[in-house]
């Protein structure tokens, strides 16, 4: 896998997933998006780093979608068009995936070379499930 920064979308995996969600329709996306959050969390020990990287992309874009969120998507790296309002049921989904993204079994957690560059991507995927978090405890 490509990478060229610490941010959700920038590796390999997550641009081909941009461009996989691109065109879908909003039941579509939904259905894209929970499918790669079931995937980690259905994993067993070891979550794949392309099923982590494709999770904290997804997680990104669920995580900007919410008002004052400080997620941001760079317009360069992110779809073309805002996304629709998402079901709230995401958020929960993403933050358990990203919580297992973050665990010693995920190879994407795990696969860093340079140290500040790992910290720095936890502190962004642990900023995202904050916010996704918070979200979900104000909706219960």
């Amino acid at each position: 896998m490509g990478t060229w920064g610490t941010g959700p979308l920038q590796n390999d995996v997550a641009a081909g997933f941009v461009d996989e969600v691109e065109e879908l329709s909003r039941q579509g996306l939904v259905d894209v998006l929970e499918r790669v959050f079931q995937r980690v969390t259905d994993s067993g020990a070891r979550v794949d780093g392309e099923h982590g990287a494709e999770a904290v992309a997804a997680g990104a874009l669920v995580a900007s979608t919410l008002p004052d969120s400080p997620i941001r998507i760079n317009p360069d790296e992110g779809p073309s068009a805002p996304l629709p309002e998402l079901p709230a049921s995401l958020y929960v989904s993403a933050r358990l995936a990203l919580d297992r993204v973050l665990q010693d079994g995920s190879e994407m957690a795990t696969s860093w070379v340079d140290s500040a560059d790992a910290d720095h991507w936890r502190m962004r995927v642990r900023q995202m499930f904050e916010v996704l978090e918070t979200r979900t405890d104000h909706r219960s």
